[in-house]
């Protein structure tokens, strides 16, 4: 990747302190930074894999799992749509009751909300005056089920450089204060501490240690610790991250003390065209003090959706 681009972009909009962005990547752009994976960017971080060891960073769905459901959206279900005594009963493939009596078919359908699990926000999920990256319009671009543009569908496979700063570990505590800010400072002591540096083009994880708390329903308790708008400020403006994830569900320190809902999601989307991660598994990362790594992700490709359930893995480098 070019290392000359700009880390600020112009504004499409200006209004009440907040602002979004006009893409460096052109007009028709739905993906902000992941621009910055190439075929070329893509190849060099594959050749330095060392794959004796890959880290699963995502968790399991199943019934009852902490859900985001106080707005109303629904929790993960998954039920059977086809069993193999009901098979034999009903003959709904029609392959007849005694071929069912022997092959045994199991079939089950899910639903859930996108923003549940491991899973990645895209950049139409939130911006400012109906207005989201790269001028996608409410009015203009959000038909009557989905986006008709900036979905999941739009994202490639993610493979990138990747990065823990356990926040946690900085501080000599299993799991951060429910109320801890991360700022600036805790960033850049991470950074030191573990011996990495931030480079453009990053996909920064952060540890709290709050999955320590998973599965149990804690895990969505509030206050939830997190970054802070200026700490976000700070990877995007100044460290050039790609994308930013964590092991909490809202990744920024929630409620905030900045005015405004979510202020940490819409600058990173609207104006920075900077992708979230929520609900990582970091704890073996940290125990075994891997800070730096491929990250391979893999969103599924959701065609208009704000979300997108992802299975992310981290991979050691080679050396």
């Amino acid at each position: 990747m070019r290392t000359d681009e700009p880390l600020t972009y112009q504004p499409l909009l200006e209004r009440d302190g907040v602002q979004v962005s006009k893409s460096p990547w052109g007009p028709d752009d739905e993906i902000g930074r992941i621009n910055w994976i190439t075929p070329e960017t893509t190849a060099a971080i594959i050749s330095l894999l060392d794959g004796r060891h890959v880290f699963d960073l995502s968790v399991s769905y199943f019934m009852g799992m902490p859900s985001w459901t106080a707005f109303g959206d629904p929790p993960y279900q998954i039920w059977m749509t086809h069993t193999p005594e009901g098979t034999v009963v009903d003959n709904a493939s029609g392959a007849g009751h005694e071929t069912h009596q022997k092959w045994s078919y199991c079939g089950d359908a899910v639903s859930l909300y996108t923003h549940l699990g491991t899973h990645i926000d895209t950049l139409n999920h939130m911006g400012y005056y109906g207005l989201m990256w790269n001028g996608l319009d409410i009015h203009k671009d959000l038909g009557s089920r989905s986006w008709t543009k900036g979905g999941a569908d739009k994202y490639p496979p993610m493979f990138a450089r990747g990065l823990l700063l356990d926040i946690a570990g900085l501080h000599g505590v299993d799991r951060l204060p429910s109320d801890f800010q991360i700022g600036p400072d805790d960033l850049r002591n991470a950074a030191r501490e573990h011996a990495v540096e931030l480079r453009r083009g990053d996909v920064i994880t952060i540890r709290t240690g709050r999955m320590q708390t998973w599965p149990s329903l804690d895990y969505l308790d509030v206050p939830m610790p997190g970054i802070t708008l200026a700490g976000a400020k700070y990877l995007c403006e100044e460290t050039g991250a790609m994308c930013i994830g964590s092991d909490t569900a809202a990744l920024e320190a929630f409620p905030s003390t900045e005015p405004g809902y979510s202020p940490v999601h819409c600058y990173m989307f609207a104006t920075t065209g900077t992708p979230i991660i929520e609900v990582l598994q970091l704890e073996e990362l940290a125990a075994e003090k891997q800070y730096e790594f491929a990250f391979l992700g893999f969103p599924i490709k959701f065609a208009g959706a704000t979300g997108a359930l992802m299975r992310p893995v981290a991979v050691p480098l080679r050396g």
